[in-house]
């Protein structure tokens, strides 16, 4: 069982940029691929990033490529979502998510992790 709690949300203007935390529970995180998901009001909730647990793995939505930045530090169990050029549509709440893996690789469906954050807010003034 891992817990995870995200932080770094707030209010930007347009082309700012934000850095989100997300601090997780137990001894075991560097076992664990994570995952950066958002949701919008009446969206789904989306993909943003993937993490392998080493790290040396990621991916990103086309929406997000060249303009976020998701990173790891083990030690700390914390990930990290670096957003630059923030942009109106970024405006969501945004989920970690993690799961458990014997491999080191990135999954992208929501369905994959099985534990989640309870989010924090993104708000992207124009």
């Amino acid at each position: 069982q891992v817990q995870l709690v995200e932080s770094g949300g707030g209010l930007v203007q347009a082309g700012g940029s934000l850095r989100l935390s997300c601090a997780a529970s137990g001894r075991t995180f560097s076992s664990y691929a994570m995952g950066w998901f958002r949701q919008a009001p009446g969206k789904e909730r989306e993909f943003v990033a993937a993490s392998s647990w080493s790290g040396g793995s990621t991916y990103y939505a086309d929406s997000v490529k060249g303009r976020f930045t998701i990173s790891r530090d083990n030690a700390k169990n914390t990930v990290y979502l670096q957003m630059n050029s923030l942009k109106p549509d970024d405006t969501a709440n945004y989920y970690c998510a993690a799961r458990q893996t014997s491999s080191d690789t990135y999954y992208l469906a929501r369905e994959a992790y099985y534990y989640w954050g309870q989010g924090t807010q993104v708000t992207v003034s124009s």
